[in-house]
């Protein structure tokens, strides 16, 4: 397959057209960026593990039920990916207060919620990706209620799926972020990635964090613990 000109770059990624109309490719980098990008760094060895850590978790997805943009993973930063329109919805699943929930309702850091909260926020860099609901989704047109129905039905089943598959891993999932697209069918798909840059791990026997958040809060060790994902998920 070719890989023809730039189509996109942005905060972690690029994404490149083939001779396939209908594929892409992307490469996943090693920069990295918070709180909407007013923190910039660089986390050596990130575009890899992101790459190949969320190929592993979408082909375990894949096996049970849901589908993904995922196509072939064809070097250790780079993966063929099926065309979708993103929709422009971070669909945000949480088990435990963290972050800006635990801001937001003041609660204490690692409270477990008495029920799995599920959050969108719109995709507008320029606004801040502000939190909005299902009226606001309508009204922006962003989606239907049909396609938002099937998205929170995904979600919750992704939850199960991971929270369950990690857990034998000593790694809990304490939130994360997913996007959906659409192919040119009209397909809903689970696409972008599922990695420690979009999900907060902890690890479930002594809560260290294993994640972005090690960058965010400038925790040390950002690519020990990107590593140590890597290493739970592909014994590597």
């Amino acid at each position: 397959m070719k890989k023809l000109e730039q189509l996109y770059e942005g905060k972690a990624k690029k994404v490149f057209k083939t001779d396939d109309p209908n594929l892409y490719i992307v490469d996943y980098k090693d920069d990295a960026t918070a709180f909407n990008g007013l923190k910039k760094g660089t986390i050596a060895g990130k575009g890899v593990i992101n790459n190949r850590v969320s190929n592993h978790l979408m082909k375990m997805l894949e096996k049970n039920g849901i589908p993904t943009h995922l196509v072939e993973e064809i070097s250790e930063r780079e993966t063929i990916v099926k065309k979708v329109t993103i929709i422009p919805l971070e669909v945000i699943v949480r088990n435990i207060a963290a972050g800006s929930l635990a801001k937001r309702l003041g609660m204490e850091e690692g409270t477990k919620l008495q029920h799995t909260v599920l959050e969108y926020c719109y995709k507008d860099d320029e606004l801040g990706d502000p939190l909005v609901n299902e009226y606001h989704i309508y009204a922006l047109g962003a989606a239907t209620k049909e396609e938002l129905d099937l998205i929170a039905d995904y979600a919750f089943k992704i939850n199960r799926l991971l929270s369950d598959y990690l857990k034998d891993l000593n790694i809990e999932l304490i939130d994360y972020k997913i996007e959906f697209g659409k192919t040119p069918d009209g397909t809903i798909i689970l696409a972008d990635e599922i990695s420690p840059d979009t999900c907060r791990f902890w690890d479930s026997v002594t809560g260290e964090k294993l994640d972005k958040d090690r960058f965010r809060r400038d925790l040390g060790n950002v690519e020990g613990a990107y590593h140590e994902i890597m290493k739970r998920l592909l014994g590597e």
